[in-house]
Parts: structure tokens; C-alpha cells; sequence
């Protein structure tokens, strides 16, 4: 189940396909932002200092809910307190979001952020706090998969 969708955010092939039309990367910032206001609520019993993401400049939670069926599936829930990083939480989660660990740690996140220009566009701070949440998300696909064996 992609819940990334069915949370509002759109897949992260559309996310390319907006990006794509946007040329002005104003624009594409406003996009962005868009995104992160499209994601679900963070429960305030999540903001903790285990989901707590370390590495980022601004505050960022993410929660890893593991489904076990067979081999376990991840979705996630997360928030920030800049506006700029919620979407980029936004398409983390179209991009993870409902996968199963295997093709989380199968994706090749450089790769395929850089499909998106983002790294050109956001400071070093902002790149360095994605590529922990990145990370960290790859951190709990891979424990999930080892509890699963």
C-alpha cells in the first residue's frame, strides 16, 4: 500500500513530472513547501527525542511504523519546524513510504533526489539534515529486515 498517496502526497513520479513543468526554482521552493502542508499531523506523543532525526539544523521527527507480513513493508510519519524541510519529509515518504525494507535499501537516494536538482538548490545544512533523515530511514529498513530473519 503506497500511503504516501493515499496520505495526500503524490507520488514521487509525479513529484518529478511538477518539478519538471515548474522553471523558476521559486516556484519550485513554493512547491516544495506545498508538499510538507499536505502531510498528515505529527501526533504530539512522537515528538521525542528517540524520533528525533540528529544531523538536521532544524528540528525534524520521523516515526518508522514496520508492517511484518512476510518481509516487513515501513511506513513513516514525520514533521519539522521549517517549512522547507516538511516537504522535503513529503517526498522522502513518496519516495519510501509503503516499501518493503529490501527496495528501501535498493534505492540509491543520491540518485534519485538528484533527479530533482535538489542538492544544487539547498544550502549544505539542508543537504547534510536530508541525507540523515535518508539515513535514518535506511537505518530502521535494515533492522526491520534483520528482526525479520
Amino acid at each position: 500500500m503506497d500511503t504516501a498517496a493515499t496520505a495526500g502526497t503524490p507520488s514521487f513520479e509525479d513529484i518529478l513530472a511538477d518539478f519538471e513543468l515548474l522553471d523558476d526554482w521559486e516556484d519550485r521552493y513554493r512547491y516544495v513547501i506545498e508538499l510538507g502542508r499536505k502531510l498528515e499531523p505529527l501526533p504530539d506523543d512522537l515528538r521525542t527525542q528517540e524520533t528525533k532525526v540528529q544531523g538536521c539544523v532544524s528540528q525534524v521527527w520521523l516515526s518508522t511504523t514496520v508492517h511484518p507480513d512476510g518481509e516487513p513493508s515501513l511506513t513513516f510519519v514525520g514533521d519539522s519546524d521549517a517549512h522547507i524541510v516538511r516537504g522535503l519529509i513529503a517526498i522522502l515518504f513518496a519516495i519510501y513510504s509503503g516499501k518493503s525494507a529490501s527496495d528501501i535499501l535498493d534505492i540509491d537516494a543520491v540518485a534519485t533526489l538528484g533527479e530533482l536538482h535538489l542538492n544544487e538548490h539547498l544550502t549544505p545544512q539542508r543537504s547534510n539534515g536530508l541525507m540523515a533523515m535518508v539515513t535514518r530511514i535506511r537505518t530502521d529498513a535494515e533492522k526491520a529486515r534483520a528482526e525479520a530473519t
